[in-house]
């Protein structure tokens, strides 16, 4: 009589246990189906935002979430993630330094340029100082007179000039081209002086000791590139209009 009542025990709770698995079964397969197409969803809605359809349950206020591209990035993400080459610039002077490369294989703009800063200096100075002896190798015969007759009118005057170069703020190339093996370059020097020029007695008669001057001067170095010589000379000298 009680083992009778054990047995129906057993298949009253063995009823219950497999209702219970069958119900839980039923209930986490349609929360885990609903979170697959949630997934679904959204992964579609990430890689294509645009697409119509409905948005993902958890994905919450995504339209001001939106990814914008910076322009130049997606323009290269369009050529494989390249970046696009700038332009190289071609100056006014590049196709005369070109043609004076093409006959002197050594010629090089900057070397030049450092040269051209050196004869600057040395030619300020020699002016200045009245030395013709160091003038006459860096100028062409026509600038060497002009200088040098400068020099003498200063000296019958009785006068003395005092330049101290501060220092060259820029030198620039303007000019070039060449002409039967006679290359020519023009530089313009914008340069920071201090001029003074006084009398026999030592009275300022220009400029001033305590003054700073911007100066610009345009002078023109040329070269015959059929010679191993490899020195340029100043030709020509002006001011900027």
């Amino acid at each position: 009589m009680g083992g009778g009542f054990q047995f129906l025990d057993i298949l009253f709770f063995g009823a219950i246990a497999v209702f219970l698995v069958f119900r839980l079964r039923s209930v986490l397969g349609k929360r885990i189906g609903h979170e697959q197409k949630d997934a679904r969803r959204y992964a579609d809605y990430r890689l294509n935002p645009d697409k119509p359809g409905d948005k993902p349950a958890n994905d919450v206020k995504r339209d001001e979430d939106k990814i914008i591209a910076l322009p130049d990035r997606a323009a290269n993400a369009d050529r494989g993630g390249k970046p696009e080459a700038e332009p190289t610039a071609v100056g006014p002077v590049e196709p005369g330094l070109a043609r004076i490369k093409a006959v002197d294989a050594d010629f090089s703009k900057d070397g030049f340029l450092a040269g051209a800063k050196a004869a600057f200096e040395m030619i300020v100075a020699a002016y200045a100082a009245g030395d013709a002896a160091t003038l006459r190798p860096l100028l062409s015969n026509e600038v060497f007179e002009r200088f040098k007759a400068a020099i003498d009118q200063r000296r019958k005057a009785g006068e003395t000039l005092s330049t101290t170069l501060v220092g060259i703020k820029s030198a620039e190339i303007i000019e070039a081209g060449l002409q039967d093996r006679t290359a020519s370059l023009t530089v313009k020097f914008v340069s920071e002086q201090v001029n003074v020029t006084t009398d026999a007695g030592g009275k300022v008669v220009d400029g001033d000791a305590s003054q700073v001057t911007t100066v610009t001067d345009i002078w023109s170095f040329a070269r015959n590139t059929r010679t191993r010589d490899p020195n340029w000379s100043l030709v020509a000298t002006r001011s900027p209009n």
